[in-house]
């Protein structure tokens, strides 16, 4: 009886076994296609994307031969081998240059002494949720917030409009105060003459000269000493966003100085174009038309250089 009953139990053991394998295989196969997608992880869509450029390119030699010698015309008067350096440039101490680098060149002539200086920043978001060109775009603002430059273009009023009493058109001008004659529309003979439907001249007729007004210039306002169209202000067409500022100073006493800077940002790299000029005689002002079509030009070169 022995034997037979070992047997009849082998065969069902071994069917429970069976059972409990497969079992165990499907459930497996189940736990196997969602254990890889972790929360947060590489794949996770809340990380933001890396920066476009990984590298930068090597600053004293982005800037062609030809341009050199536009921005820097008194290095073709030197000797052969001051001529060499000062094309060279002078690369900027950086730690990384994978992160930051840099360059800038310097000739002197009778006539004005220029200086070139470009910086290129590769900029690094070390917030996950944050990409790398948004990192780019917020350093980009401080900078063009640091040079007060307007976000858009504001309305200009030209500085020598005539005030409205002294315009001749204006019946609403307040009445004045003095005495005078000339009065409708003709001009006036008496102290202060001028022309308007006013009732007198007066004060306001003292402003006036020969009965016309005299509007100051406009060609130069605030700071910088620049027209209205070549103001500081932002660019279109260059990067993914740009702005330009030009400063005029006086370096000592009488020598005045023009800076023309060109900031512009693409994806996650920052480059700045700052060409400087000063002329050797004190009353000459630097043109801001000229200073201001090199730096922009060269801008541009630098910003074809980064898309190839």
């Amino acid at each position: 009886m022995q034997p037979k009953a070992r047997h009849a139990y082998v065969p069902g053991l071994a069917a429970l076994l069976l059972v409990a394998v497969a079992g165990c295989s499907g459930g497996g196969g189940g736990h196997d296609s969602t254990s890889d997608a972790k929360p947060g992880g590489p794949t996770s869509t809340g990380v933001a994307q890396p920066g476009k450029y990984r590298t930068l390119r090597e600053a004293c030699g982005s800037v062609p031969a030809s341009t050199l010698k536009d921005l820097l015309p008194g290095a073709a008067s030197l000797p052969e081998d001051q001529q060499a350096k000062a094309y060279r440039g002078t690369a900027a101490v950086t730690y990384d240059t994978d992160r930051r680098v840099g360059c800038s060149w310097k000739a002197d002539s009778p006539d004005a002494s220029h200086q070139l200086v470009i910086d290129l920043e590769r900029v690094v978001s070390y917030d996950p949720a944050v990409s790398d060109a948004d990192r780019a775009q917020q350093v980009y603002a401080k900078k063009q917030a640091g040079a007060s430059v307007p976000l858009t273009a504001a309305p200009t009023t030209p500085s020598g409009s005539p005030s409205p009493s002294a315009s001749g058109t204006n019946a609403s001008a307040a009445p004045d105060t003095g005495t005078g004659t000339g009065t409708g529309t003709g001009t006036g003979t008496g102290t202060g003459t001028g022309t308007g439907t006013g009732t007198g001249t007066g004060k306001d007729g003292a402003a006036a000269k020969n009965g016309s007004a005299s509007p100051t210039p406009t060609g130069t306002t605030g700071t910088t000493g620049t027209s209205d169209g070549l103001k500081p202000r932002v660019l279109d067409g260059l990067g993914d966003a740009a702005f330009l500022d030009d400063v005029l100073t006086r370096s000592g006493s009488t020598a005045q100085r023009r800076t023309v800077s060109v900031v512009f940002r693409t994806s996650n790299v920052i480059v700045t174009v700052r060409y400087t000029e000063q002329p050797a005689r004190s009353v000459t002002v630097p043109d801001s038309q000229e200073l201001q079509d090199k730096a922009r030009g060269l801008a541009r070169t630098l910003v074809d250089q980064l898309n190839e």
